[in-house]
């Protein structure tokens, strides 16, 4: 073959299809009912323990970004003030408060007095929106191979996959941005095959849309420019449209975010904060793990599965075999967004979520080449071949994702701790709790406390300042400002002096704090002596675990410790320590 017709076949339209028959000879009904049965399980996942932990949001971004600030848009007009996140999920939430609660009054009531009922409508969108990214991918498997069954598969793995399973149970952006990720991907499939102005336009929509929801899911630019320099009509044609795809996608994130335009310079300052947020590594006492990119190959593992991660990996290896155009597209971007983010200081597996929907094709399509490659063979067993390849590659996501169902429909151990603590402690009293749970966790929602000054039902010590430094030096004067990254690092054994001395007898206790220094004893050593101390001073008057009973506890980590991927968690939540001090004013041991 001459290098004139290697060229022509690499750049062909269209690949000849696999010898099975094609999906889109399956009668249209079958699929529906299918997609549609696959988008019921999904949202079903996605919603099933949706109240977890409320009326407190544990989590603290959610307690302090898009719910807040979808509120505060009711009081100061769309412009959110806030960049280090885009807006485009705070203005949905917006538009869905304004409907659900009749607006600013009804809202700002609820989130008042019923917390729960405001977050349950955010986090009930998010999981409508992450059921909505399962469909359009579906959409976009089916139109990048044409073929209706690696579409599906796709979609299935994405629908049951553990992390964008779990992140659809928080008010974040992580898992909204996933819909129009998977938009893009439908007009980058059009421009591959088609090379329209339409599938140009809504290439471009899908991408600003995603670059509103979150700044990395830009990563669906490369795919998009590959697409067009082998379109059909070549890089000639990909000149004269990628300016509509430009446009489109400027206009569409200037539609989910004004005023990174209209308040240029507060949009760049929080921009250029965000983008070296991910190369700060101060604070993250307990980050013990050395190789990003190593972290989130593991991530894979577990995020989507092992086996779905192999099959990409070998999906990647028979599609550049078979079809160097489609390998163009699809390969490059999840491969290069891998190497970047884990050439950052800090990783945490939910930044890799951008980049699922393409190693969910890349998985499915492996999947349904092996089952083709049998079928050729044995056509009897081609159903039955099919069968296996959906169970292997799913599996392992139907299992977790079932399991944090579970965990997160059960009392969480913040909420259990509380409930132990209003039984016990009473109002006014002075005690000391970790920053592990919110402020308002001190506070009986919608009933502020006459007995204290800022309406907490309790005194709290004061855990946010410190006149330690990270490097363990003292700070004269008020002292500074404590990050919950940082606490650890200012404690030390003469803390529990203090408590006695000031009269702050209650103790409040937390892994997710703890378990920080406890990962990196060599960093904080003084915080291991602080715990040991508190033990040898107090008595343990109640421990809330999260654990199944017998089950080992799970060593902290950044994400295993707040999502309770590992099948030993019974219940969300840290294991909870409450101590009551003895000696001086706290009184003698019991």
């Amino acid at each position: 073959m001459s290098a004139a017709e290697v060229v022509r076949a690499d750049t062909a339209p269209e690949p000849e299809d696999p010898p099975a028959a094609p999906a889109r000879r399956e009668p249209r009904l079958r699929w529906g009912l299918a997609v549609a049965a696959l988008l019921l399980g999904s949202f079903v996942l996605r919603a099933w323990g949706a109240k977890h932990g409320l009326p407190y949001a544990y989590n603290a971004d959610e307690n302090a970004h898009f719910v807040p600030k979808a509120i505060g848009l009711f009081g100061h007009g769309w412009n959110p003030h806030y960049f280090v996140n885009p807006p485009a999920y705070t203005y949905v939430l917006h538009v869905v408060f304004a409907v659900w609660f009749g607006g600013r009054e009804g809202v700002s009531e609820a989130y008042a007095t019923n917390p729960t009922e405001v977050f349950l409508v955010a986090r009930i969108t998010a999981a409508v929106l992450g059921t909505l990214a399962v469909w359009l991918l579906y959409v976009a498997g089916t139109r990048f191979f044409a073929d209706r069954r690696i579409g599906l598969l796709a979609a299935g793995l994405l629908g049951v996959a553990f992390l964008p399973v779990f992140y659809s149970h928080l008010a974040l952006n992580d898992v909204p941005m996933l819909a129009p990720i998977c938009l893009a991907l439908i007009g980058i499939a059009g421009i591959l095959r088609h090379g329209r102005a339409r599938d140009y336009a809504l290439a471009g929509v899908g991408l600003g849309l995603a670059c509103a929801a979150k700044y990395t899911a830009g990563i669906v630019l490369l795919p998009l420019l590959t697409a067009a320099l082998v379109s059909p009509q070549g890089w000639r044609g990909a000149l004269k449209l990628l300016p509509l795809a430009g446009l489109a996608a400027l206009a569409a994130f200037l539609v989910a975010n004004p005023y990174a335009l209209l308040d240029f310079d507060a949009f760049t300052a929080d921009l250029d904060h965000q983008t070296s947020t991910a190369d700060d590594a101060l604070g993250k006492l307990g980050l013990t793990e050395e190789n990003g990119v190593l972290y989130y190959l593991w991530t894979l593992g577990w995020g989507l599965g092992w086996v779905p991660a192999i099959a990409a990996a070998v999906g990647i290896v028979v599609l550049a075999r078979e079809d160097l155009r489609r390998t163009a597209v699809l390969v490059p971007a999840p491969v290069l967004f891998l190497l970047f983010m884990g050439s950052q200081e800090r990783f945490f597996g939910r930044w890799l979520l951008p980049i699922f929907p393409l190693v969910c094709l890349m998985a499915a399509y492996a999947g349904i080449r092996a089952a083709d490659a049998v079928g050729r063979r044995a056509p009897a067993l081609r159903p039955t071949v099919v069968a296996l390849a959906v169970v292997a590659l799913c599996a392992q996501g139907v299992v977790y994702s079932l399991h944090i169902g579970q965990v997160l429909s059960r009392d969480d151990t913040r909420n259990m701790a509380r409930a132990w603590f209003v039984e016990h402690v009473p109002p006014k009293t002075k005690v000391v709790v970790e920053p592990v749970v919110p402020d308002g966790w001190a506070q009986d929602i919608g009933d502020p406390s006459p007995l204290t000054e800022n309406g907490n039902r309790w005194v709290k010590f004061p855990t946010s300042r410190s006149n330690i430094a990270n490097d363990g030096s003292e700070i004269p004067g008020p002292g500074r400002i404590v990050n919950i990254e940082d606490y650890e690092r200012t404690l030390y054994p003469g803390l529990v002096d203090t408590y006695v001395e000031q009269g702050y007898c209650w103790v409040v206790v937390g892994s997710t704090q703890r378990g920080r220094a406890e990962v990196e004893p060599e960093a904080v050593p003084r915080a291991l002596e602080y715990y040991r101390e508190l033990e040898r001073r107090s008595d343990t008057v109640y421990v809330a675990s999260p654990y199944r009973e017998g089950a080992d506890p799970v060593d902290f980590n950044f994400d295993w410790s707040f999502d309770f991927y590992p099948l030993a968690y019974h219940r969300p939540g840290p294991t909870m320590w409450i101590y009551r001090l003895h000696g001086g004013g706290c009184g003698p041991a019991s």
